[in-house]
């Protein structure tokens, strides 16, 4: 079952030369092989740590090859295909492990663990809703906890090695989740908000003030008039460093040489399957013919005309039968589509059936094996016919013979519209009239099938597909990939790269990307797409380097590492985006405040010497709620329920987010507290506090993490 799919470190002088020879020997051996491991030369066996403790690269891969069976069983499949799945399943397995130890050491330094009766409770009491809809009994609805017991003691008596390893796999992740669960619940549980300090806020939060103010915004002075040094910048950092910790990252800028289809080989493309029409028009054998063009997926039944969302379908529909229609141009790919049939076939069919299989799917691996041959499958169903003609249950000939799952619960019954099942089972339910009894031969083996009813009446179409992707031709591509070459040969570091692209590339509609923040393990680059092996590249290259040409999916790519940055902490260039705005207008409070000399007479004298703005009012301000009449100033509200500004001009200018403040305090008021139950407050908080916590991140944050994945991915 896919939950069990789920499921799943002075001797004498002559010994002193031969020792030595010895080692001389080993060296130049190694160096002759590529083995050599002295001097940095071999590669390590772990893949990391976390504080120390060291990830295994053998266990790592193990968990790897987890991870992508389980993103291949997921809804990410159809997004994730080829690298992107590889490199999401390596990111994944390094977040689980990084999880798995930060949670074990948290746990282990204050003793919890996770008892097998705990264990138990969440195998066969109150499992989670993944395991409870696995093994919950479809006509009682009870959750069937002795059922997934005989499935973990079979596997652990008679399962393959990757059943049993998938089988442990899983009870090790329910643990580990428990485990943090408790740790967290631990957290959480310590959360307390005292009583004195919740009837202070109430207190504070019921208070009304009412100020004058005049403002002068730092929007007045222009940006240009004040420069902002490294200097400053560094010092500022110096200062805030937890604030500008910096991960081992590079920054690139690049332009791409399109290896799309061009018009001409899209026109290619379009004559070529033209060519096969004929074909398509006079073939007594669509099938085959198919099959010699590489189609496989040929649904050779009816389909309700409703279901079938192609863009040219009208005019398919009136295409006689036998005839074919396009080629006409579909996505990326022209298409031909023959008529098969035409013919009214029900909205709806319910059926029962009886499978006696000849392959079946392994739940653990995935892959399909034979189970029994089809003489000996073809003999059953001949019996099972036999049986049910002699007056059988067919009820309990399913629960006896029938090898599908998927309907053995239900006494073998199916209701669906067409096209949901394989063609023969298909055509046997929407071409018979309700009462119909007979033996069909599937992909999967033999079914004993017989309608019980059908709803409804529409046209339902047979159609033969035959497609042709346009695909770029090596003109196209050699092209693209010359142009990309001729660009990377004239540009031999960042400023000509920058040169070369605005007087040739730009004029002729070419943009330049970037892509910050590419890390060591990054493979997913922004714009581009996924590419392990380019981003090595970038590691390998020096600032100012440019690469030569990468293809990545449909573009040759040139790109100039413009920036490296080392972990630790930002240095000027990388902060000053953040920190030059607030040195900036520090600044520029600085010019504003000596406008108004060193004493504030009244804010009339104020407005003037900043060049006539205005006096404003502001009433009904809270210290929390809606602060718009001011906007988001918290030194002004400070300054506004400050008791010892209370009826008076605040004596010192105030540098807010926006500008700088002058104010006079001209009342506060109490209103009727906003919050009378404080227990209730208290407990509301409480869980507020809880929700939002999230005490592995805040570990893992704080801990040492050397990732070494580079060196093996």
């Amino acid at each position: 079952m896919s939950v069990i799919q789920n499921i799943r470190d002075k001797y004498a002088r002559v010994a002193v030369i031969a020792i030595a020879l010895s080692l001389l020997g080993f060296i130049a051996m190694d160096a002759f092989t590529g083995r050599s491991k002295m001097f940095g030369g071999g590669q390590s066996s772990t893949v990391g740590s976390v504080n120390g403790k060291k990830i295994d690269i053998d266990e790592f891969r193990k968990s790897v090859t987890e991870e992508e069976q389980q993103l291949q069983q997921s809804q990410q499949a159809q997004y994730l295909t080829g690298p992107a799945l590889g490199q999401q399943a390596i990111e994944g397995a390094w977040n689980r492990e990084v999880y798995k130890t930060l949670v074990e050491q948290e746990a282990d330094k204050i003793g919890l663990s996770v008892t097998q009766k705990e264990l138990n409770d969440i195998l066969f009491v109150n499992p989670p809703q993944d395991l409870r809809q696995q093994f919950t009994n479809q006509e009682t609805g009870q959750y069937d906890a002795q059922g997934l017991l005989g499935q973990i003691k079979e596997i652990r008596k008679s399962g393959t090695q990757e059943k049993k390893d998938g089988i442990n796999s899983f009870l090790n992740r329910l643990t580990l989740s428990r485990l943090e669960e408790k740790y967290s619940s631990l957290l959480n549980k310590s959360v307390n908000y005292p009583k004195w300090m919740v009837e202070k806020q109430n207190a504070e939060n019921s208070q009304l003030a009412k100020i004058s103010f005049v403002k002068k915004p730092y929007t007045d002075i222009t940006d240009s008039t004040i420069k902002i040094s490294d200097e400053e910048i560094n010092e500022y950092v110096s200062k805030h460093k937890n604030d500008f910790k910096q991960v081992e990252s590079r920054s690139i800028a690049y332009v791409t040489f399109s290896a799309l289809p061009s018009g001409a080989d899209s026109l290619a493309t379009k004559e070529q399957l033209g060519l096969l029409k004929p074909k398509m028009d006079s073939t007594k054998d669509i099938e085959r013919l198919l099959q010699a063009e590489g189609v496989t997926n040929f649904y050779n039944s009816y389909i309700n005309g409703k279901s079938i969302q192609i863009e040219k379908k009208d005019s398919i529909f009136k295409t006689p039968v036998g005839s074919t229609y396009g080629p006409y141009l579909d996505g990326g790919s022209y298409t031909l589509a023959k008529m098969i049939g035409v013919r009214q076939i029900p909205d709806s069919v319910k059926v029962r059936h009886i499978l006696i299989s000849t392959m079946q799917r392994d739940p653990q691996t995935g892959r399909t094996q034979q189970i029994r041959d089809t003489i000996e499958a073809k003999a059953l169903i001949d019996s099972v016919r036999g049986l049910i003609n002699a007056g059988q249950s067919f009820d309990s000939l399913v629960v006896k013979f029938s090898d599908d799952g998927g309907s053995k619960e239900k006494g073998g019954v199916y209701e669906t519209g067409s096209g949901q099942m394989v063609p023969p089972f298909n055509d046997f339910m929407f071409t018979n009239p309700v009462g119909s009894k007979g033996v069909v031969k599937t992909e999967f083996g033999y079914h004993y099938m017989e309608i019980l009813s059908q709803k409804g009446s529409v046209t339902g179409y047979k159609i033969a597909y035959l497609s042709k992707p346009i695909v770029a031709s090596s003109v196209t591509d050699k092209n693209a990939k010359n142009d990309a070459s001729g660009f990377a040969v004239d540009s031999r570091d960042e400023k000509s790269f920058n040169e070369v692209f605005e007087k040739k590339w730009k004029p002729l509609g070419y943009n330049k990307g970037v892509a910050y923040d590419i890390t060591p393990s990054s493979y997913n680059l922004p714009g581009l797409g996924v590419s392990r092996e380019f981003v090595k590249k970038i590691y390998e290259a020096k600032k100012g380097t440019v690469l030569e040409p990468e293809q990545i999916n449909d573009n040759y790519v040139v790109a100039v590492v413009t920036a490296v940055y080392k972990e630790g902490t930002k240095d000027a260039a990388a902060a000053r985006m953040s920190v030059e705005p607030l040195l900036r207008n520090k600044k520029k409070a600085e010019l504003i405040k000596k406008q108004i000399g060193g004493n504030i007479t009244s804010l009339e004298a104020v407005a003037t010497a900043w060049g006539g703005k205005l006096v404003e009012t502001a009433d009904s301000i809270r210290i929390s709620g809606d602060q718009r009449a001011i906007g988001f100033e918290p030194k002004v509200i400070g300054a506004a329920f400050n008791a010892a500004n209370r009826g008076k001009l605040v004596p010192e200018a105030i540098e807010g987010t926006q500008g700088v403040y002058v104010v006079r305090v001209d009342n506060v008021i109490a209103t009727p507290s906003l919050g009378s139950n404080v227990t209730e407050q208290r407990k509301a908080m409480a869980e507020q506090a809880a929700r939002n916590s999230q005490p592995m991140e805040a570990i893992r944050q704080s801990a040492t993490i050397k990732d070494k994945r580079p060196s093996f991915y």
